[in-house]
């Protein structure tokens, strides 16, 4: 496929998305709230749809796809682990929406911050979303790079990819935050589910006649691949893996505050059970894609060596016309594109509220929006570089960030559950088990067999009970915030 030909495609998605955002625009006022949390008033259904499109990004049709191409069905497993996850939303998504209306929280940190009385708990809390969300951000916009450049047979080189992909992105976050990102990703998810359900079904009878023939195909010529723990020796994913990758993911909801500031976002309680039930819905279908796509690679393209290029080798197979191919990357690039933009938004967010106006408390509303806006590019410069590495595996690189940020859950579980907890265990819990995680991560270190995500879970767990219990928790506000959160509940039927 020619280079022109992608870039046209690129650019006519770039104005239409533009114009989106510029329709965002209007209406929005100048507050904090309006331009990272759409003021506070999403409805059930965009909310959904930009949930959707934030969680589900390079990582699906990418990197789910390799990770079932290297290991088969126990991707399938791995993944429906993230969606149980989801009943924690059950739990603490009305917590948040009640507790952010009521105490004004831009962000989970600030959340955090105030709930354990602690300005340097916010600080470290953000600080550790940038460290471990840049590799994640990173791989997104390498997964439309290595997308654009394997339709294109090279004719799009990295580097020229990686430059669209960030324009898209920083362009989207700074038009109109919050509002912009919101109702960019519902067009983003919008083309993402129906391109990627068109496309599968496509694959699937011009390849193999149908989905009976694609599992005759994998039950001949790859029968460990539909079993658990799949190909190789253990099994590729063997008890250490497949729970090293699935218990970050589980927590994934909470962890990651890209997400769980979205539940900051809808207009009342009713449109939060609108936004989860949706998401479900279009997670689980999501997730049957991925997983198809990898196992049509798989029979198709045999003897890849890197199984994140299974996708765009599929996509230049052929049997997918040239249109759908290009509609795909589309698909693609709107998963990736929202990804970053939330993230982006959500980590300027965090430098505006939790550092800038914690230590410059009498600034301006006007000063605290500039500085947000003004990290807007900052983290879009920082992440480029980080992608123009060209990080490996998408799948493991994604889990790796999740491990990271699962530091953050028990200091979560305490405010909403522990009136104990104190802001010494929260601090400790995340510097610790965040050095774990990193030092094992990246020394390629698995102690007993178990993966970083594990350990670094289990330290912060620890270290988090044991030091609240050797220090004094703020039992005033403890005592205040758990007592407005319980009665609220209450009359909103809704714990």
């Amino acid at each position: 496929m020619s280079a022109l030909t992608v870039y046209l495609v690129m650019a006519l998605y770039f104005v239409l998305g533009t114009i989106v955002a510029a329709l965002a625009r209007k209406g929005m006022g100048q507050s904090v709230a309006d331009f990272f949390l759409a003021n506070r008033a999403v409805g059930g259904l965009v909310a959904a749809l930009t949930y959707s499109a934030t969680t589900y990004s390079a990582f699906m049709l990418v990197g789910l796809a390799g990770l079932t191409y290297a290991g088969g069905v126990g991707a399938l497993g791995f993944e429906l682990i993230y969606l149980s996850g989801l009943v924690l939303v059950a739990f603490f998504g009305p917590r948040f929406w009640l507790a952010g209306r009521r105490y004004d929280y831009l962000t989970p940190t600030e959340m955090l911050a105030d709930r354990y009385q602690s300005k340097l708990l916010g600080v470290i809390a953000a600080l550790a979303a940038v460290v471990f969300l840049i590799p994640y951000s990173a791989v997104q916009l390498v997964g439309i790079a290595t997308l654009m450049e394997g339709l294109s047979g090279g004719n799009v080189p990295f580097m020229a990819g990686l430059v669209v992909a960030t324009v898209f992105a920083v362009t989207w976050a700074w038009m109109g935050g919050m509002r912009a990102v919101a109702w960019t990703d519902s067009l983003q998810a919008l083309v993402m589910i129906t391109i990627a359900l068109l496309s599968v079904v496509l694959i699937v009878y011009r390849g193999f006649g149908g989905f009976g023939g694609l599992f005759e195909a994998l039950e001949t010529s790859y029968p460990r691949w539909l079993t658990v723990p799949g190909p190789g020796t253990p099994g590729y994913f063997n008890p250490y893996r497949f729970v090293g990758l699935s218990m970050p993911w589980f927590f994934f909801c909470l962890s990651n505050p890209q997400v769980s500031q979205r539940l900051f976002i809808p207009k009342s309680l009713k449109h939060m059970r609108t936004m989860v039930m949706g998401f479900l819905v279009f997670g689980f279908i999501y997730t049957l894609i991925s997983i198809i796509w990898g196992f049509s690679a798989r029979v198709l393209l045999p003897n890849l060596e890197n199984v994140d290029a299974a996708t765009p080798h599929l996509l230049a197979l052929d049997i997918v016309p040239k249109g759908v191919a290009l509609i795909v990357m589309l698909g693609i690039t709107a998963a990736a594109i929202s990804t970053v933009n939330s993230i982006i938004l959500t980590l300027s967010s965090m430098i505006s509220r939790d550092v800038f106006k914690k230590f410059k408390p009498e600034a301006e509303e006007k000063q605290e929006l500039f500085v947000g806006k003004l990290f807007v590019p900052v983290f879009t410069a920082v992440i480029f570089f980080f992608a123009s590495l060209r990080p490996g595996l998408i799948a493991v690189l994604s889990v790796a960030s999740s491990a990271g940020l699962l530091v953050m859950v028990p200091a979560l579980f305490g405010a909403f559950f522990w009136k104990r907890g104190t802001a010494a265990g929260a601090v400790t819990s995340i510097l610790a088990g965040g050095i774990v995680a990193f030092y094992f991560q990246f020394g390629n270190l698995f102690p007993l067999g178990w993966w970083p995500g594990i350990w670094s879970g289990i330290v912060s767990a620890v270290l988090f009970i044991v030091v609240s219990l050797l220090t004094k928790p703020p039992l005033e506000k403890a005592g205040e915030f758990l007592g407005y959160l319980q009665e609220a509940l209450k009359e909103k039927n809704a714990i």
